[in-house]
């Protein structure tokens, strides 16, 4: 299969390179945080600070306290919801951004999964744009957590597939197969994450804390599925297009240097709505449910339809099947 585009770009020893040996981000951070109030002060009254207007003081006071905070997992609720409020407030006075911003948990008993109807998509494409807008993919970058490969009639192997058409579609002896993240039960971009800063959250969905990122990019080498982009420059999205409806482990803003991915768009799935994908899709090629529903649809499709996964022999336990007709 082709390299994936949005890191085809070429490495040197500055962006996205590995940091060296020694004082880590944790140790570092762990250093400093002992210095929080004398840092706060110091930014209050340095010379470059003293002359800057009362919104760019607060600017940089706000950012200062997120670049210390600690990792999503070990905050207490009230430490969670300082930090939404400081984003909320610094997507206001840096970028003109009313954004409402979440840190809705994983609901007891869920499990979600996703299947793909391999005869029902017909390649529209409806999907990517609707993710693109949803979750505030970079623009400029063209950044594209979903991909819809045209297959010929016959072959399953993605390396033959084409991505990146542009006729008119269904195309005659073809059929379309979408990838994306597929969130697996035992992942392995988690497990070489040299920080933590990704895990599994009980419901399933693998996920990022994009602030403790440190750009290594071990976990999309390690994932098999081509699943993760890496942010090359700060994201742009035009504001007019700026999603409001956000959740700090989603589609919240994102910078220079980190890995982003597919959540399940968990902004709207924890709040019972679908993925931005399949209410998108005009063909009904998408199903996503609770796994531990016994009435939800996509129980009723593993247990009803013939269903394949891809690359099982690896055992990462993909929640993302195929099926058909």
């Amino acid at each position: 299969m082709n390299p994936d585009p949005n890191d085809a770009r070429p490495r040197d020893a500055g962006e996205g390179s590995v940091p060296p040996k020694g004082v880590d981000r944790r140790r570092a951070l762990g250093i400093i945080a002992g210095g929080v109030t004398a840092g706060v002060q110091a930014l209050g009254a340095c010379t470059p600070l003293s002359t800057a207007t009362e919104e760019d003081r607060e600017v940089k006071v706000l950012a200062w306290q997120e670049y210390i905070k600690g990792n999503y997992r070990t905050m207490t609720e009230e430490e969670r919801a300082a930090t939404i409020a400081r984003l909320e407030r610094l997507a206001k006075v840096k970028r003109g951004e009313k954004v409402t911003m979440r840190s809705t948990g994983a609901q007891p008993g869920v499990v979600f999964g996703y299947a793909f109807n391999i005869s029902k998509c017909k390649g529209f494409r409806n999907c990517i744009h609707a993710c693109i807008n949803e979750n505030n993919l970079d623009r400029k970058a063209a950044t594209q957590y979903i991909r819809i490969f045209e297959m010929e009639d016959g072959v399953i192997d993605l390396g033959d597939g084409d991505a990146t058409y542009e006729h008119e579609v269904p195309a005659e002896g073809h059929f379309y197969m979408g990838t994306q993240c597929f969130q697996c039960a035992d992942p392995p971009c988690v497990k070489v994450c040299p920080v933590g800063a990704t895990w599994q959250e009980p419901d399933g969905i693998t996920v990022i804390d994009y602030d403790w990122c440190i750009g290594c990019r071990y976990c999309m080498a390690a994932c098999p599925y081509w699943a993760r982009r890496f942010n090359w420059s700060a994201p742009e999205v035009p504001a007019a297009e700026v999603n409001p409806n956000q959740h700090y482990l989603s589609n919240r803003a994102r910078k220079k240097g980190v890995v982003e991915k597919c959540t399940f768009c968990l902004h709207r799935s924890r709040q019972g709505r679908l993925p931005a994908c399949v209410e998108a899709c005009p063909t009904g090629a998408r199903v996503f449910g609770n796994l531990l529903d016994p009435d939800s649809e996509i129980r009723w499709v593993l247990e009803n339809k013939r269903i394949f996964r891809l690359k099982e022999d690896l055992n990462t336990e993909p929640r993302f099947w195929y099926f058909t007709d």
